[in-house]
């Protein structure tokens, strides 16, 4: 992510599609118009009946790609368990189709004139799913439990929370007392948060699901509570009724929200499944209703096909997340910063995405994708990404250099490896054989199942593996804090202190001017280290029943249906 989401997104990619009309430095978003109003029993709306009458079932059925790896908000770093997490529970914003916050379990908000205090006012009508009232204590306990140094496994998104004052000095053991955190529930309702600079983008950063609050007395009864659908309290428009364990989840309308009159849809199936030919024969059987984003892919040899078809239906729109490999730094040969440009610098991205993807995808020499706010326009029309070209001849320099660095008189062998899916192997398949002809270097192949290969690239146990990333929020530093030191998505396990100060420096002002100048030269030195290897910027597809109404997908990737209805005639 968010993400992200790869949280989030991020792990998952990989739809490709030829976007009519795209604007290179602008991504466009499909206009949603809510429905107004709810249906009265034995009064529903002509639109929502079926031809005898009757109302039609309020029952949405799609996809996600593999088994969630966490639904515990706090470990959650992936989209397919981020799909499932924010619609079973109520951050205290949330964020519409083009990135505009909205509210979420927090009715209202104060801003002090400095910037550095949040106060938020939570609906007192708000209930967890066990019948608890929501307060502003579960959120103080859920934030400072992702903070603690001592959660077991470390939560990847700790640096998240790292704008609140002295979140970052818990979490790095400089303080141990928790009360010194700048988050406390003023009271049952009130939720205080001091920030240790400005952050011009909290809002949108508490949405994001690190932020979900937790209900303090079912975590401390069952550590595993996020393990089983029967465990699980949870505050959303959704409850999590039943997990078949890589197979499905069913969610079901919670009648508790505080919204759920708004709420129209009483069933929300997901299939686990990831297998582009057999989604678009379920689509195409009506076994469901939506394919493809966020966490699926359509076969990229049909895609000439399905924009053709009127009965697909296929939406398309750019996305801001960016597909991009990642060098295991503290790996041989990739400890070796000329090796890594040598890789980065033989590859035809041109290529890849007119002749493998064919989806207008951008090619991509920074890590900020189209889409992203900048100062005044979007922070990658404010900022070329420019930092290197590809050059073959002196990829061929480079890797004589980095090879007499090391003092190797061959490279010891090279494993890329990447998550299963059509588009990832093809892709994979036309860079190997890149650095195969440009630089005369044998690179084997290696898919893993999607929960194998996070572990794998958390653990640091890979040389090169395919990455994403996909926006938590709507500013550059999404993208660019990705890759601080010891950060808890750092796979690369990159560190360069000028970087690290750049990005410090950034949180540290509310200067959008200089915080942009400072973020663009962060990215300009990360890249110019290449401890990631950007191949394109993301466009996503998906298709949809014609009878699917208001759900949508947002500026960066993810599916809404929260508000979303069947209204079949």
């Amino acid at each position: 992510m968010t993400k992200g989401r790869e949280k989030k997104f991020h792990e998952q990619g990989g739809t490709f599609v030829k976007i009519k009309g795209f604007n290179k430095s602008v991504i466009v978003f499909t206009s949603i118009v809510l429905l107004a109003g709810t249906a009265l029993v034995g009064c529903a709306k002509k639109s929502e009946t079926g031809a005898d009458g009757a109302a039609a079932e309020q029952k949405f059925r799609m996809l996600i790609a593999s088994e969630p790896p966490s639904l515990d908000p706090g470990l959650a770093q992936d989209n397919n368990s981020s799909t499932v997490l924010r619609p079973i529970y109520d951050a205290l914003t949330r964020m519409d189709e083009k990135g505009e916050v909205k509210p979420g379990a927090a009715e209202k908000w104060d801003v002090s004139e400095d910037g550095l205090k949040y106060t938020f006012h939570l609906r007192k009508d708000a209930k967890w799913s066990n019948g608890d009232p929501v307060k502003a204590s579960d959120f103080e306990f859920a934030w400072k439990r992702v903070l603690d140094p001592g959660m077991t496994p470390p939560a990847p998104y700790a640096y998240q929370l790292y704008y609140i004052k002295n979140a970052e000095e818990y979490n790095t053991k400089k303080i141990t007392d928790a009360s010194q955190i700048g988050v406390k529930a003023k009271d049952d309702f009130t939720l205080e948060v001091e920030l240790k600079s400005p952050t011009p983008y909290f809002l949108s950063l508490v949405a994001f699901y690190t932020y979900i609050p937790l209900n303090e007395k079912a975590v401390k009864a069952n550590p595993k509570f996020a393990s089983e659908a029967a465990t699980m309290v949870t505050n959303g428009p959704f409850l999590l009724k039943e997990w078949k364990h890589n197979d499905s989840l069913t969610l079901v309308k919670n009648d508790q929200y505080h919204s759920a009159k708004d709420v129209k849809l009483t069933e929300v199936n997901m299939k686990i499944m990831n297998d582009p030919g057999t989604m678009l024969n379920m689509y195409n059987t009506n076994q469901i209703d939506w394919a493809g984003r966020p966490t699926n892919e359509f076969p990229v040899d049909q895609l000439p096909m399905l924009k053709k078809d009127p009965k697909i239906n296929l939406q398309i729109k750019g996305i801001a997340s960016t597909y991009y490999y990642e060098f295991n730094t503290k790996a041989e040969p990739f400890d070796n910063a000329s090796i890594r440009k040598a890789f980065a610098m033989s590859i035809d991205r041109k290529a890849i995405v007119e002749k493998i993807t064919q989806g207008d995808q951008q090619p991509a020499y920074g890590l900020v994708p189209q889409g992203i706010r900048g100062e005044s326009k979007t922070f990658r029309e404010e900022v070329k990404d420019d930092y290197f070209k590809e050059d073959i001849a002196e990829a061929k320099k480079l890797l004589e250099q980095g090879m007499k660095e090391k003092g190797y008189s061959k490279l010891p062998a090279v494993t890329l490896i990447y998550n299963k899916s059509e588009a990832h192997k093809k892709i994979a398949e036309a860079v190997v054989d890149m650095w195969r002809q440009n630089l005369g270097i044998d690179v084997k192949l290696e898919v893993q199942e999607f929960g194998v290969y996070i572990k794998n690239r958390q653990n640091g146990n890979f040389q090169i593996a395919r990455a994403g990333w996909g926006a938590d929020y709507n500013d550059p530093m999404t993208y660019i804090d990705l890759m601080m030191t010891g950060g808890g998505n750092n796979n690369s396990k990159y560190s360069n202190a000028d970087y690290d100060k750049l990005i410090k420096d950034a949180y540290g002002t509310s200067d959008q001017a200089k915080r942009m100048k400072a973020m663009a030269q962060a990215e300009k030195i990360m890249i110019n280290d290449m401890p990631i290897m950007p191949i394109y910027y993301y466009t996503g597809i998906w298709a949809q029943k014609d009878y699917v109404k208001n759900v949508f997908v947002d500026y960066k990737g993810d599916v809404n249906f929260i508000y979303g209805s069947i209204e079949k005639k």
